[in-house]
Parts: structure tokens; sequence; C-alpha cells
């Protein structure tokens, strides 16, 4: 039996610890066909994004991905990156963080669903909006 990875886990802990204690965190993200980022950023298939609140619309940092609203030049985009492509999260100030080692696996590591995408450019999981519920359920 295959256990879940702890990789969502750490980048929401390190994220949170960025958060509460001040610092910028940013994410290293391999790019590939599956990550949804302005391409005219990418530099080596590489990106660095910035992923604090104040950066971001929407953040959502679920297990198989991240994905928010950024802007970039002064024009809005919709990021989305599939867990297994991220490489590293740390805080922008010190350099602490955690890195990880690159994932391969193609399609089969990304679950999203395409709607109404272009062959070149998948689209991300609609962000949920409005206000989280919370309901009791017996």
């Amino acid at each position: 039996m295959d256990l879940p990875s702890t990789k969502p886990y750490m980048v929401r802990a390190i994220h949170e610890w960025c958060c509460d204690n001040g610092f910028t965190p940013h994410i290293t993200v391999q790019v590939d066909e599956f990550v949804r980022v302005p391409r005219a950023f990418v530099r080596d298939d590489q990106i660095t994004l910035n992923i604090d609140y104040a950066a971001t619309a929407h953040l959502q940092i679920v297990n198989d991905s991240i994905f928010f609203q950024a802007s970039f030049a002064g024009k809005a985009f919709d990021i989305y990156v599939p867990m297994g492509n991220v490489t590293a999260i740390y805080a922008k100030e010190n350099g602490a963080g955690m890195a990880f080692p690159p994932e391969t696996g193609g399609a089969n590591q990304h679950n999203f669903e395409l709607e109404n995408a272009s062959d070149d450019e998948p689209k991300p999981p609609t962000p949920p909006t409005g206000r989280p519920k919370l309901q009791r359920i017996k």
C-alpha cells in the first residue's frame, strides 16, 4: 500500500510558519505542460512564485495542487501548480524552508479536469468562491 505524500502537509506547514512570523513564502516550481503560469517569467523550466496572502487571491494549497490568482507586470493570471512540480518552499527573507526531490510521472501524477482547454495550456480547477461553510453531518 502506497502511503500518501507528506509534501502537501509540509508545504502548508512552512507556508503557515512563514506567514505567522512575518516572512514571505516563496515556492520554486519545475514548469512542464501541466503547470499554468505566465510563460514569459519562466527561466530554465523553473519559476519562483510569491505565495504570500498579500500577493495572491483565492490561494488554495490542497493535497494535489496549489492554485491562486496573481498579478504579473500588472496583468492578472490564474496560476495552477501540481504538487509534484513544487521543488521548494522557503522564506524569502532568510531562505529557511524545505526542498523536495523532483517528481516524474507525467499526466498520471496530475489530477485535474480540463474544461474548454486549448491543446497547449490546461486550465486549473476553478477556485471556490464565497465564504467557507462548516456543515455538521450526523
